[in-house]
């Protein structure tokens, strides 16, 4: 068995004059948890779409779980971006429906729906129709579809849509315990935090073409600004002299950052500040995804 989950090797898509993917190279080992990354139109939902085998790539290969996903269908659990619910029909025959498509026992359905629901809480809603409950619920429902078969790869594409910061933060610990529990799973999502605090690999693409491929520390390091980041007691424009290791130094609100040469010595720089500055705070800032996310993308734009 391979060690990976989903092999994808230059694979192009074009819509028209339009190159939706382009020469596209991803490969998601089994176990890992993969934020799917890019802006509106970086062809996010058109790759995770030929991943299902809903679409096909006009050039290149994918392989899901060593075949391809209409092959591994039992096995992949899938969350499309736009809500498949059966808007009349009532929850608890819509859950059995889908449920026995995947292969369940009645019994068995039964079981998964009722766990499933509690887990997500949502209680008393198996009599109600689909129509009848909020957006954050139907959200929540449409995830119990892609994993009430306990499928081995999920994939989730924009998850977190339509839900509050706390029922996001709900989805994103089912999300982690799910990967624990030795689940590939694949997300796309514009929550940048969400991806951040949960993945362990991500991929970002823009224009239909990879701009980052990495596991989060990896991320981290390549693209460290080396930045002091500090506030003062009584907050006020300030003047330093040249400091060896420091490139410059910006202002922020009340924060003041000094950006660092990356062979800069750390502690030299912070002993001279808190010694000659009456500082409320002064740390190394590490760069967020949002940080890396704009610094990329940007950087692929025409001006």
């Amino acid at each position: 068995m391979s060690d990976l989950a989903v092999t994808i090797q230059n694979v192009d898509k074009n819509y028209g004059n339009v190159r939706a993917v382009q020469n596209l190279d991803l490969n998601v080992p089994r176990g890992a948890l993969v934020g799917f990354l890019g802006p509106n139109g970086a062809g996010k939902s058109t790759t995770i779409r030929m991943i299902m085998s809903i679409i096909y790539p006009d050039a290149g290969t994918i392989a899901v779980l060593g075949a391809n996903a209409l092959q591994s269908k039992d096995q992949i659990g899938y969350l499309p971006e736009e809500r498949g619910l059966y808007r009349k029909m009532k929850i608890a025959q819509f859950l059995r429906y889908i449920a026995r498509l995947k292969g369940l026992s009645r019994k068995d359905a039964d079981h998964k729906i009722a766990w499933w629901l509690e887990r997500l809480e949502l209680p008393d809603v198996l009599g109600r129709r689909c129509e009848e409950l909020s957006k954050g619920q139907q959200q929540k429902l449409q995830f119990i579809t892609a994993v009430v078969h306990d499928p081995e790869l999920i994939i989730l594409d924009e998850p977190f849509s339509g839900l509050d910061p706390v029922n996001a933060a709900l989805l994103g610990t089912i999300i982690k315990e799910l990967n624990e529990n030795g689940r590939t799973i694949i997300f796309s999502t514009h929550v940048l935090h969400q991806a951040e605090e949960l993945c362990d690999r991500v991929f970002l693409i823009n224009h239909g073409i990879k701009l980052l491929d990495d596991p989060m520390d990896v991320v981290h390091d390549r693209y460290n600004p080396r930045v002091l980041s500090m506030e003062l007691i009584a907050p006020r424009d300030i003047e330093v002299p040249m400091i060896h290791g420091v490139r410059n130094m910006t202002r922020k609100g009340t924060t003041h950052e000094f950006h660092l040469d990356q062979d800069a010595k750390i502690q030299p720089i912070m002993n001279w500040l808190t010694s000659n500055l009456e500082i409320r705070s002064l740390e190394l800032r590490r760069p967020t995804l949002n940080d890396i996310f704009v610094e990329l993308v940007k950087g692929t734009e025409s001006p």
